[in-house]
């Protein structure tokens, strides 16, 4: 895949990042009334980059690397982070999404309820997202990951551990931070326990 083709392929991407992050961002203010508190704190938006797109076509989906199979075989070149207060506010802003008509749900995963064994949680939802042109309009895929602050700093904290790093003692290293993963979602129900006896102010 050439820089050109690569620029051609994630454009339409970028622009449904944009729609989508754009939606998000009124949800932010809108989903609550003001006594309620805002239900987002950060958001996040990444396209990925032509070697990660190249290395999944090759490694994990065992095809050439061309745009069009880009196009046919990956659902996440666009891909929105979501970090939210409190577990209610993912499922309020999943909801809220999933009432917007022109919107395709495509694939939905939640990793909150049924936690991966190493200790993640998060809520995934790959959205088609319809592109307007001046005479069509096509859906592209965007993946979105909904997390609370404890799920998000769990996650990075343990890909930098674990994946950015090279260790002798990965196993022990995995089992103690599922203890933390355990840990932080016990604490997080607490907070969430306060914020419904103390108004945000």
């Amino acid at each position: 895949m050439t820089e050109e083709e690569y620029q051609q392929l994630v454009r339409p991407y970028s622009d449904a990042s944009e729609i989508l992050m754009s939606r998000l961002n009124v949800m932010k203010h809108q989903l609550y009334d003001s006594s309620a508190g805002k239900p987002i704190h950060t958001l996040q938006a990444r396209i990925k980059s032509k070697d990660s797109i190249e290395r999944k076509l090759a490694v994990k989906k065992n095809v050439e690397e061309t745009a069009e199979n880009a196009r046919d075989y990956l659902l996440d070149i666009a891909g929105i982070r979501v970090i939210c207060y409190f577990e209610d506010d993912i499922y309020n802003l999943v909801d809220s999404l999933k009432r917007q008509s022109d919107i395709i749900i495509l694939k939905e995963r939640n990793y909150i309820k049924e936690p991966k064994v190493n200790g993640y949680r998060s809520f995934h939802l790959i959205l088609g997202i319809p592109v307007y042109y001046t005479d069509a309009m096509e859906y592209f895929p965007v993946e979105v990951q909904f997390r609370t602050l404890s799920m998000d700093f769990w996650a990075s904290m343990e890909h930098h551990v674990l994946y950015k790093k090279e260790n002798d003692n990965r196993e022990n290293i995995a089992a103690e931070l599922k203890i933390y993963a355990d840990e932080l979602s016990e604490m997080e129900k607490r907070f969430a326990h306060f914020a419904n006896k103390i108004p945000v102010s």
